[in-house]
């Protein structure tokens, strides 16, 4: 029972990390955080008890873990922040800044269907492109606060 434990632990840990630093939407989402982490344990046992090699294990597991969590709407956010607005605040404030922004710009992200693999489309470009003219509105008429 305490290894159960243990490995629920280890993947809440990691799902949690993940969550605070790419998806802070669901940070404070324990049902999906202890649901996931449960599913992820419960592969990597699965796939132990199996037979598999503990790579094939860790796999498994991690599969489940981050499934559609590959693309991160706050991180390109940030990304847009960071790169093009960053001559107008301080590094610390970049991140707590991303995280309002985030919000304002989630319209911006209902016009296209995004996939695990949407940054390596055509249409990130464009995505990118309309981020930063919502924030730079956003600015115009709010001023950074």
């Amino acid at each position: 029972m305490k290894a159960t434990r243990k490995d629920l632990s280890y993947y809440t840990v990691r799902l949690v990390e993940l969550l605070h630093a790419s998806f802070p939407e669901l940070s404070d989402d324990f049902k999906f955080i202890s649901g996931r982490s449960r599913m992820a344990a419960d592969a990597y046992e699965g796939a132990f008890r199996s037979g598999n090699p503990i790579a094939i294990c860790n796999s498994a597991a991690d599969n489940i873990l981050f499934q559609n969590l590959r693309f991160s709407k706050f991180d390109v956010v940030f990304k847009v922040v960071c790169n093009e607005f960053y001559l107008l605040m301080p590094d610390e404030v970049l991140r707590l800044f991303a995280i309002k922004m985030f919000s304002v710009c989630e319209p911006v992200f209902e016009l296209y269907c995004l996939t695990e693999d949407f940054a390596d489309s055509a249409e990130f470009d464009q995505l990118y492109t309309e981020l930063t003219g919502t924030i730079q509105i956003w600015i115009e008429e709010n001023g950074i606060q």
